[in-house]
């Protein structure tokens, strides 16, 4: 009977003659009853209920409740678990030394073990079933393991067994958690009285779990789930099949909003106010310990224990490389009669196999407390910075207008401390465990080695140390670095942008190569600033690879010649490991000293930010008090402003929207607003108002009026009380002051659709919606829209003119249905059409029908007779108040004065209608910029063209493949233009090292292998003293034989490691500037075409966001996913050439990892791309507060935008939340089947059991995976990211350049072509590109050399493009020019170009001095540019600025007006002496007196050369010596102008009667 239970080693077995309990076996065997008793009942139960939910898969999550004890009852069961494993172990290994095989010893363990599985996915089915009654079954199988295990300890005690037994530990453990769980489940009965009470307790969930739209269950999941992330499954499964978008990801639970989160950190912030002295400003630091400092202590405990932990890798395999080679054979005598005493708990440990499933256990419990500590700290940090960007946005709201205009806040600082600071506190949360695990971690880490090693340890230990600080110093320099490498990039940008908006221009005057050279060169700058970068980051690289290997060398060096024993292999292998845990905190402690340092600046600016001026709490702002106004007598004022409780002021303010007014019987009170005795300032204390005294009438319409700079806008703003009182009172009637309609003179426009920008929070009305807009005049300019009033404007959208925007501010006044309206110059940047119709139809039809009370500031005196009330005001204090009457008898300067303005504006007027007024210049400029994009709609993105692939194929497969492939043509194109020697050096050099690396740890452990004299030296060495010394020198010099050979290969490996960092860094660097250069040169000669149907954001993208990718992001990526993998790759290696059984094991183990990275990549892109898309927004929401603060505030909207602000920090954070704990996911999966690969590794080694030092060889290796394998993964995931970056660059890199070559050599052209000017047009037709209709058709001309010729027709008639044809931009496919005999086409164009001028429509100056706009190529005299400038009546203007004709032209020429402007464009064609001139409507925005002195100009200067005009106002070349008149790309009329002019039919004539 080989298996018998209770084993056949004697005949008292099985007699119970010393009583029934006496015998051991007996006991164990009743020990068998509850495991049975359990499996028996809960079997049945789990299988009906399996089955019944196998229909409805998903489990509805409002039906999660935890029983009370949740997490303990998890954790007992866990630990139960690891008990009765110990039991087992002990079982089994006392069973190996008894003569026949006892069952009893390990088969109840076992039972324990599956009913304890049992019991808890027992317990979980019934939790999520919400079904308590069931639970009774488990209360019942813990009494009576509790009972039976109490059994069993008694008679253990009985037989005089203490705890130096293993097995009487054990036993009492158990009797521990059983006791410990029944009292668990007493509770469950007692909290919800499910059995045993007449009423069970009616248990609702949580509100999260009810609201279906909180798809993040990580709170709500239970213990096993939460720690392995198994509730993310069907989410990054998901993902494969679809793209994960918004929806899916849903709503953060409740105690994760940013609401929470910063009522939370308020409360801190707010406590620490009411104690000591008030002025003390509140510690941030404080209160962010006071909320959130529980988690960040979870955290940490998690991670010590995580740490300590790590350190059982190294002490195991130390006791596995010992034990395996001497597993002695222990005597068989500790048998006493039937009642065996069992192991020792050291000789437990001395068992390999045991100690294998130990270091299993033990790596995967340190992984997991690794990522529960990680997922906490990050959790953690994204509600910290939910509170604080809530915390900073309720300061904006509040922050003192005086603050922001005396430049004491600007938008760039807040945008910083939303972009920057918040994320930097974040950061630091993340990482702020480190800084009190980390050194805990060091010091273990040296003890233990200097148990293992003895002195030398601390010689290793000290080289880590000592290059710590240097790896901290290059931490900083890379910080430096980066900042100046910035610098240059934004400079790099603005160049970019400024040739690719003037690229017309450069292209006609063949300008491009110049400008290109200027980018290029700027560009060189910022390379070498990348390769200091690039010097930096391998340096640091190089060190932390650099460092454990430096660190050996020393220790086991000194250990040879100092110790005086041998180095065993179990020793060598163990510090080995130490060495390589040691390594990684060191590393990271620079970052995170860094990111510390950083985060207190942060908080620095934080506290400034939250201590800066407030505006004033006036009365009404809360809205707590009202106040009657007895008509007649003079106002008292009731109770005091200040009385507002300080803490009032700090609610989330949840006032609902402000009233909305109803009709109203007829008004008593004839006055709205009232001051008296004003004195406001900006902050400065010097009153800008003074001695205020007015009233503004209700119901009519107040006009304020006076010079420019004279406090028009502050009396608005003061009324408004934004600006700070000195002295007086602001009286608002009680009906009155809800909300003020105002529209700011500066327009201010929300990123939202044109319709949510006029109703601006308010419901939608349709009849006063069409109402409004046809008030403002805005439907044509809608139509121009492409989706009408639905198409997004404001930062990101489209940009309007500033007539446009200032009509769409003034329209958003009128629809608020409010009392009052404020309305600060609207007339400012609109023409007189507009104004007037605004005047009529909006102000005084509009509102006036409304009887709202109005406020109009304004310039235009010609509205004074509409006005009910005058304000006149000059140099901050009021001059006249009263109606029109009033100062025309008592003032009548002042009228006299307004006369005479109004006289002269009504001049401006007829003037103004002669010209083609702004508006529909600005609704050309915005078709222009629409018929351009038609091509390529609104999208900013080159997915298109992937989508619509992915629309036409609709079956899953082919979009799923797709998904999941990595993009490795990019990746060649990348390393390709890193040229193909550094890829081969870099190649050649990682797998040099990589080898060199796996040599060192051979050699390793030949060494300490190596036995000189017999086999049991290595045990006797340290016992025989005399035996050491009589082979001393021998055996000591073999010892060091192995050393030199050690050196080599060592200082092989650290010249290596600099080898490669330096490579992979430089490989970036050139691969950088290869792809830069490329794109750069392609998109400055790629036909003009090009960039009509590619939006200039897009082509910016390209050198900003992803030239950023390429110059900084994927070289760390690269050279971190090549180490990680080879790292792997010579690991899986080494353990097989161990063991080669390990191979077969590797099998599935691949195919896991391949599915986990599969499904990880694909998700992970989908979360990364969410967390982007959303973090715009919330950006941009931030700095669109600030810019329209007064607004905001008058209209009393802070509320909505609050809300608002929430609504998109949730969403960010959820993405966030999500893309973190898919990380999380991965990493815990990654590191399970690290830790399967050493218990793979361990088991193969033991079984087949090879020689010691390789053994520990293999498992070193197979510990190092666990920390690679993960890396592997979001390497990979990164660099397919970022690799989207050279595919979207690579995209422009294929578009075709113009043909700069052309059929003729240059050498065969004249130098003084063309000499005369005379043009032939034969049968000319041009297209814009080949697959569009031609735009000419068929045109003949001749033109004379030095004839005026003028060319008109509408809009749209081919004009412009035949001023293009000339230049040879557009594609002409039949017919020719000939210029002075010359075919055009067949020029090279840079010659063409160069020979002729043009001054386009629209002036483009470039950022530089005025010389270079003016002669780039620096050709000419100083004399010949003044001359240019004197005929383009600039020369007395630029003498007087400083530097003359160097003199500072900012971007875009802004510091000139747009006239001036126009000149300088005018100069510029004079400096290119070329006797064909092109003017392209010229003279479209210059005023009519500046126009006058052009054509002069043009008629002298030019008299001998040929000039041709592009009119746009017909009276422009009424003096020209040809006319032609083209309609729809052909030539209509064609002849001198007096002779057209006489054919009444002819449209010339209808043209010019058309613009008289």
């Amino acid at each position: 009977m080989a298996l018998s239970f209770c084993g056949n080693d004697d005949s008292t077995a099985y007699s119970v003659d010393n009583g029934v309990l006496d015998n051991g076996c007996f006991v164990d065997a009743l020990n068998l009853v509850p495991h049975v008793f359990l499996l028996f009942i809960t079997f049945p139960i789990l299988f009906i209920g399996w089955g019944s939910q196998s229909s409805k898969v998903q489990i509805h999550h409002n039906t999660w409740l935890h029983f009370p004890g949740h997490n303990l009852r998890w954790i007992l069961t866990f630990t139960l678990l690891f008990v009765h494993v110990c039991e087992i172990a002990e079982g089994i290994v006392s069973n190996t030394q008894m003569e026949s095989n006892h069952l009893h010893l390990f088969m109840p363990a076992l039972m324990g073990f599956i009913a304890a599985t049992t019991s808890v996915v027992y317990y979980h089915n019934i939790e999520t079933a919400n079904f308590p009654k069931l639970l009774l079954a488990l209360f019942i199988y813990w009494i009576l393991a509790f009972i039976t295990k109490m059994i069993k300890l008694w008679k253990f005690a009985e037989a005089s067994l203490g705890v130096q037994h293993l097995r009487f530990c054990i036993t009492a453990l158990l009797v521990v958690l059983y006791g410990l769980l029944m009292a668990v489940e007493i509770n469950v009965i007692r909290v919800r009285k499910y059995v045993f009470f007449a009423n069970p307790q009616r248990v609702k969930p949580p509100e999260d779990l009810q609201d279906l739209g909180v798809r993040f269950l990580q709170p709500f999941v239970n213990l096993l789930s939460k720690a392995t992330y198994w509730w993310m499954n069907p989410l990054i499964i998901g993902a494969h099949k679809r793209p994960i978008e918004l929806k899916k990801i849903g709503k953060l639970p409740i105690a994760m909003r940013a609401l929470t989160n910063y009522l939370r950190l308020k409360d801190s912030y707010e406590e620490q106010r009411n104690t000591e002295d008030p002025e003390k400003s509140p510690s941030i630091w404080k209160s962010m310990y006071r909320a959130f400092g529980g988690s960040i202590l979870l955290s940490s405990t998690f991670r010590y224990m995580a740490d300590l932990l790590g350190f059982a890798g190294p002490l195991c395999i130390s006791g596995i490389v010992e034990h395996l080679n001497n597993s002695t054979e222990i005597d068989k005598t500790n048998k006493t009669g039937n009642m065996t005493f069992g192991v020792y708990s050291t000789e437990l440990l001395q068992n390999t196999s045991v100690l294998a499933v130990l270091l299993f256990l033990a790596l995967v419990l340190q992984r997991t407390f690794l990522q529960a500590s990680y997922y906490v700290t990050i959790e953690t940090g994204i509600n910290l910075r939910g509170a604080l960007l809530a915390m900073i946005y309720n300061k904006i709201l509040r922050l003192s207008t005086s603050n922001m205009s005396m430049g004491e806040m600007t938008l760039g600082q807040i945008n910083n401390l939303v972009a920057i600071e918040t994320n930097q506190l974040m950061w630091f949360l993340f990482l702020c465990p480190n800084l009190w695990a980390m050194p805990v971690q060091i010091i273990m880490g040296v003890i233990l080695l200097y148990y293992l090693l003895g002195d030398s340890a601390l010689i290793g230990a000290g080289v880590i140390l000592l290059l710590a600080p240097v790896q901290y110093l290059i931490a900083t320099k890379l910080a430096d670095t980066q900042k100046s490498t910035l610098d240059y990039s934004t400079d790099r940008l603005k160049k970019t942008s400024e040739i690719l908006k003037g690229i017309k221009l450069l292209k006609l005057y063949a300008w491009e190569n110049i400008f290109c050279d200027r980018v290029e060169e700027t560009r060189g700058k910022e390379l070498t600033s990348l390769k200091t970068f690039a010097l930096y980051t391998s340096m640091s690289i190089f060190l932390n690879a650099a460092i454990p290997i430096a660190a050996v060398l020393a220790t086991f060096v000194t250990h040879a010649y100092i110790e005086e024993v041998r180095l065993s292999p179990a020793k060598a292998f163990a510090s080995l490991a130490l060495f390589h845990i040691l390594v990684t905190p060191l590393f990271l402690l620079s970052t995170v000293v860094r990111f510390a340092v950083k985060a207190l600046v942060s908080v620095q600016k934080l506290s400034e930010f939250l201590q800066s001026d407030e505006i004033g709490d006036d009365s009404w702002r809360n809205g707590d008090m009202s106040m009657p106004l007895e008509v007649g007598k003079k106002y008292k004022y009731q109770g005091d402003t200040k009385a507002i409780n300080r803490k009032g002021r700090y609610r989330m303010d949840n006032y609902e929207q402000p009233m909305r007014r109803q009709l109203r019987p007829t008004e008593t009170e004839d006055v709205a607003v009232q001051v008296n005795d004003g004195f406001f300032t900006w902050g400065s204390n010097l009153s800008t108002l003074s001695d205020i005294n007015i009233r503004i009438p209700t119901g009519q319409l107040t006009m304020i009026v006076g010079q420019v700079g004279c406090g028009k806008s502050s009396l608005l703003l003061a009324m408004l009380g934004e600006m700070q009182t000195i002295s007086g009172k602001v009286f608002w009637s009680n009906k009155n002051r809800y909300s003020v309609a105002y529209a700011t003179q500066k327009s201010w426009l929300l990123n939202a659709t044109v319709e949510e920008n006029i109703t601006f929070g308010s419901p939608f009305n349709k009849q006063r919606y069409k109402a409004v807009i046809d008030a403002c005049s805005l439907q044509p300019d809608i139509d121009l829209l492409p989706f009408g009033d639905q198409t997004e404007i404001g930062e990101r959208g489209i940009n309007l003119s500033g007539g446009q925007r200032q009509r769409i501010c003034v329209a958003r006044a009128l629809y608020q249905n409010t009392n009052i309206v404020f309305l600060d110059d609207p007339f400012s940047a609109l023409d007189i059409h507009l104004s007037d119709h605004l005047m009529q139809e909006g102000i005084l039809k509009f509102l006036q029908d409304d009887k709202r009370t109005l406020v109009l500031v304004t310039h235009k005196l010609q509205y004074l007779i509409h006005a009910d009330w005058i304000i006149a005001m000059k140099d901050g204090s009021v001059l006249r108040e009263g109606t029109l009457k009033d100062i025309q008898t008592h003032d009548v300067e002042l009228y006299e004065h307004w006369k005479t303005l109004m006289n002269r504006h009504d001049q401006e007027l007829e003037k103004e209608t002669e010209l083609e007024s702004q508006t529909t210049l600005e609704r050309k400029n915005l078709r222009r910029a629409f018929y351009s994009r038609e091509a390529k709609s609104q999208i900013d993105d080159e997915d298109e063209e992937e989508e619509v692939e992915e629309d036409e194929d609709d079956n899953m497969s082919t979009t799923t493949s797709r998904r999941s492939k990595i993009p490795w043509k990019m990746c060649c194109r990348y390393l390709s233009s890193g040229g193909f020697l550094m890829v081969f050096l870099m190649v050649a050099s990682k797998l040099a090292k990589h080898s060199v690396m796996v040599a060192i740890d051979y050699w390793l452990a030949a060494w300490t292998s190596s036995n000189p004299l017999n086999p049991i030296v290595a045990d006797s060495f340290v016992n025989a003293t005399n035996y050491t010394k009589n082979y001393d020198a021998t055996q000591i010099a073999e010892h060091r034989s192995y050393v030199p050979v050690f050196i080599i290969l060592c200082g092989a490996a650290i010249a290596l490691c600099l080898i490669t960092s330096l490579t992979v860094e430089f490989l970036g660097v050139a691969a950088a500037t290869n792809l830069h250069h490329d794109l750069l040169n392609k998109i400055i000669h790629a036909p003009i075409r090009f960039f009509d149907v590619t939006p200039l954001g897009q082509i910016l993208n390209r050198f900003s966001a992803d030239t950023n990718i390429i110059d900084q992001h994927i070289p760390p990526t690269l050279e971190s996913l090549t180490r990680s993998t080879l790292l792997c790759l010579s690991a899986i290696g080494v353990i097989a050439s161990v063991t080669p059984a390990f191979l077969i094991a590797l099998v599935p183990l691949a195919v896991a990892f391949y599915f986990i990275q599969k499904y990880f990549r694909v998700a992970s892109k989908d979360l990364q791309d969410l967390d982007d898309s959303t973090q715009l927004p919330l950006l941009c929401h931030f700095s669109e507060t600030a810019e329209g603060l007064t607004t905001i505030r008058a209209f009393r909207h802070e509320a909505r935008f609050k809300q608002r602000m929430l609504e998109l920090t949730d969403t960010n954070n959820t993405a966030y939340l999500f893309l973190s704990a898919a990380n999380r996911w991965l990493e815990v999966r990654t590191d399970y089947l690290g830790a399967v690969i050493v218990l793979t590794a361990a088991v193969a080694a033991i079984w087949t059991s090879s020689q010691s030092g390789q053994v520990g060889l293999g498992l070193t290796y197979a510990l190092t995976v666990t920390n690679y394998l993960n890396w592997v993964v979001r390497n990979l995931a990164d660099l397919e990211v970022q690799m989207a970056a050279v595919k979207k660059v690579n995209s422009f890199l294929s578009t075709e350049s113009e043909n700069y070559e052309g059929s003729m050599d240059v050498s065969q052209v004249p130098e003084d072509w063309p000499q005369h000017g005379e043009i032939k047009i034969h049968d000319l037709c041009v297209r814009y590109d080949s697959l569009l209709k031609p735009v000419l058709k068929h045109v003949n001309a001749h033109i004379n050399p030095g004839q005026k010729v003028g060319i008109c027709g509408r809009t749209g008639s081919g004009k412009s493009s035949l001023s293009l044809a000339f230049f040879n931009m557009v594609d002409v496919f039949e017919g020719k020019i000939v210029i002075d005999g010359i075919d055009i086409c067949k020029l090279p164009l840079q010659t063409l170009r160069s020979r002729l001028s043009i001054i386009l429509q629209d002036p483009v100056l470039f950022s530089g001095s005025i010389r270079l706009n003016l002669d780039p190529e620096c050709t000419c005299t100083d004399d010949r540019l003044w001359e240019a400038l004197e005929i383009a009546q600039l020369k007395n203007m630029v003498k007087a600025l400083p530097g003359g004709l160097d003199a500072v032209v900012t971007e875009g020429g802004e510091n000139f007006s747009v006239g001036q402007r126009q000149l300088f464009c005018l100069a510029r064609a004079f400096v290119r002496k070329s006797s064909i001139l092109i003017m392209d409507e010229a003279t479209a925005s210059i005023d009519m007196a500046t126009e006058n002195i052009l054509q002069k100009v043009v008629m002298t200067a030019f008299a001998d050369r040929t000039v041709v005009t592009i009119a746009h106002r017909v009276h422009t070349i009424l003096t020209a010596d040809l006319v032609i008149v083209m309609k729809r790309g052909s030539i209509m009329e064609y002849g001198k102008p007096e002779i057209l002019m006489e054919q009444e039919d002819s449209l010339f004539a209808s043209f010019v009667k058309a613009d008289m």
